[in-house]
């Protein structure tokens, strides 16, 4: 008679890797509301930036900025343009796209 064992071991872990990642697909169901320092960690800013904070970069780009309505004021073009020199993004929008791919995965495969 032919037998066949194998070990149950890894269904148990791709048990646990399917329940962390329906988690976390539940916790990014709707609209999210993501902090800048959150969005843009420090290991995201070294890796891509020549920035090691939220803060160094905007403190470098010289813009004041203390809230979300100081940076609603700055020109897009301007942040364009300091985002191109300052870091491997052609703009805001590709770093900030880059930046929320980054963190949804780490929700889903964190």
């Amino acid at each position: 008679m032919f037998e066949m064992k194998f070990d149950s071991k890894g269904f148990d872990k791709l048990k646990r890797d399917l329940d962390k990642l329906q988690r976390g697909s539940r916790e990014l169901e709707g609209e999210n509301s993501v902090p800048f320092e959150e969005l843009f960690s420090p290991s995201f800013l070294s890796k891509y930036t020549k920035f090691s904070s939220v803060d160094d970069m905007f403190k470098k780009s010289g813009f004041t900025v203390n809230n979300q309505d100081d940076f609603k004021k700055i020109p897009d073009d301007e942040w364009d343009k300091f985002i191109a020199e300052n870091s491997q993004f052609n703009s805001w929008q590709d770093m900030l796209d880059k930046a929320s791919k980054e963190w949804i995965e780490n929700k889903l495969f964190g």
